[in-house]
């Protein structure tokens, strides 16, 4: 049964708060750069990388060794001679080994000893040969057994690791324990201090491991390794396939399908703070993108809002399958694609289109997950005692004509907000310009015609002879029932006898129809008193408070 509340009595009317000169809060594009982890699905291992955040795009960026002067023959590796030290040995340390699945790797470099003096060694290195003995395959003691045994000189080759595991706890910056950035947890591996003096029996001091002067310069890096162009980019948050929150990470995918791969944080303030900037930047994009499409529009096919979204979709066996959708508000039209429009043309590529004056918006859920990483400024902060349908937060519906719906759901409480908001204004907009709509009903098998006026209210008129049979005022409506088919009741009360009327109708289409009764009820209440649309705005409601 569908019911429509009574509203207070018409005033004079005046401009809706949802015109199209409302004011818009316009964010302010953030920059920004900060550590971080990639995790790799195939190896399930992690990564540390750098992200550098413009107003148009995400770059990953992975540290490298690159020469910065002399002749480099080999870029990919390089071969330095040491020579031990009576105090300080190498003076380095190394972690990992085969039985580890990883190469060997310099883990520390000593200031000011052997190795430090050469400028042609870095932290995180992996050793490849030493005195021309390949390494690759040794384990961690057979390497360090081959260096402390290896005499006065040792020649070792090294290639930077690029992406070394995470789980090597390898400092981010050179040389020296003492600028170590990572997540100060320590790793489970072994790390063998090489700044001892080994077996050599020779005590005679040895000249210091210095580079010559005709010999390449080195230095490390973070270099860019992958752009993510943010316009029309979208941010997933969620396990591929399920509807389980990643903890402290997500993933953002290009338009064009590129994707940054599964990002980690450290802190959950940390997570909060480039969801943030990520979402305003993104959100400032699509605003951009909406200006010059509606240059090429008239004043009443004007872009509202736009952005993507996950619908929820039934699966084979009944179970609930999530699809990227992304979905338009333009002109008197709400449109729904699975890639955006790009093009003047592809508006007309979308998958479903609906009338906005026949379709009704609902928040359906607002709720705080148990993870604390959640706790940020872009959620709602409300708890709700009914059962959850699924494990989604900010998730909406919208019904559509003949009893369907689609049911959405948004990554940000943020989002949510906007959507709420640019659907009500859409609306409003529409029933402001349209003015009136009128159906074809029946009943007791005599044709009809039903309108719904903005300034005059319900009308029911003959459909041949075209004479008047009722008008009612919007505040004369004081209820209404349905058979959820064909049939609906219309209670009007008699402004002379003050006795309720009963109008019953039978439409092809009673969705559409309750839906546009609602939604110029609506936007009439919203003409008088615009206080009160606000104040009936749940999304907008928590969003402040918090």
């Amino acid at each position: 049964m569908h019911g429509i509340n009574a509203i207070r009595n018409e005033g004079p009317s005046q401009t809706s708060p949802m015109s199209a000169s409302t004011a818009r809060c316009i964010s302010l594009n953030q920059t920004k750069t900060g550590i971080a982890l990639l995790y790799d699905e195939g190896s399930e291992n992690v990564y540390d990388i750098q992200l550098k955040l413009t107003k148009e795009v995400l770059t990953i960026q992975k540290q490298d060794v690159i020469c910065v002067s002399g002749s480099d023959h080999s870029t990919n590796h390089r071969t330095v001679t040491l020579r031990r030290q009576p105090v300080g040995g190498l003076g380095l340390s190394i972690k990992g080994g085969a039985e580890h699945k990883v190469p060997v790797v310099i883990s520390k470099i000593f200031k000011d000893q052997a190795a430090d003096q050469t400028g042609m060694l870095f932290i995180g290195d992996a050793v490849i040969q030493v005195n021309g003995i390949n390494v690759e395959s040794a384990t961690h003691e057979e390497v360090v057994h081959l260096l402390r045994n290896a005499g006065e000189e040792v020649t070792i080759t090294v290639q930077y690791l690029r992406e070394a595991p995470s789980f090597l706890k390898l400092p981010l910056g050179s040389p020296g324990p003492s600028s170590d950035h990572s997540s100060g947890a320590s790793s489970p591996l072994f790390d063998s201090g090489l700044h001892l003096n080994g077996n050599s029996t020779n005590t005679a001091p040895s000249s210091p491991s210095s580079p010559i002067a005709n010999e390449p310069k080195y230095e490390k890096r973070w270099l860019d390794t992958l752009s993510v162009p943010l316009s029309m980019a979208r941010i997933s948050r969620y396990k591929a396939g399920t509807d389980k929150l990643r903890s402290n990470a997500f993933e953002v995918l290009a338009l064009d399908g590129v994707s940054t791969g599964i990002l980690q944080f450290y802190t959950a303030q940390e997570t909060s703070d480039w969801l943030r900037a990520l979402s305003t930047n993104i959100s400032d994009l699509t605003l951009q993108n909406m200006k010059m499409a509606n240059k090429c529009c008239s004043l009443a096919d004007q872009v509202i809002h736009m952005g993507w979204v996950n619908e929820r979709l039934e699966g084979p066996d009944s179970s609930q399958l999530y699809k990227y959708k992304f979905l338009a508000l333009k002109g008197s039209s709400f449109y729904i694609f699975s890639t955006p429009p790009v093009s003047t043309l592809d508006w007309v590529r979308a998958e479903k289109i609906y009338h906005l004056c026949e379709v009704l918006f609902k928040v359906h859920k607002l709720w705080l997950a148990d993870d604390c990483w959640l706790q940020a400024n872009l959620y709602l902060g409300i708890h709700q005692d009914y059962e959850l349908e699924d494990q989604r937060p900010y998730c909406f519906s919208v019904m559509v004509g003949h009893g369907k719906s689609h049911y959405f759901n948004v990554e940000l409480g943020s989002e949510l907000v906007a959507w709420e908001k640019s659907f009500q204004r859409a609306i409003f907009l529409e029933v402001q310009r349209t003015g009136s709509k009128t159906y074809m009903c029946s009943w007791q098998g005599v044709t009809l015609c039903f309108t719904v006026d903005f300034a005059l209210g319900f009308t029911c008129f003959d459909s041949k002879t075209k004479n008047m049979l009722w008008r009612f005022k919007f505040s004369q409506l004081k209820g209404s029932s349905d058979d959820g088919k064909t049939r609906v009741k219309l209670l009007f009360q008699n402004l002379d006898t003050k006795q309720i009327e009963m109008k019953e109708l039978e439409f092809q289409d009673l969705t559409a129809v309750l839906h546009c009764i609602h939604s110029f009820i609506a936007a009439k209440v919203a003409s008088l008193d615009p206080v009160f649309i606000d104040s009936q705005s749940m999304a907008r409601k928590y969003m402040y408070s918090h």
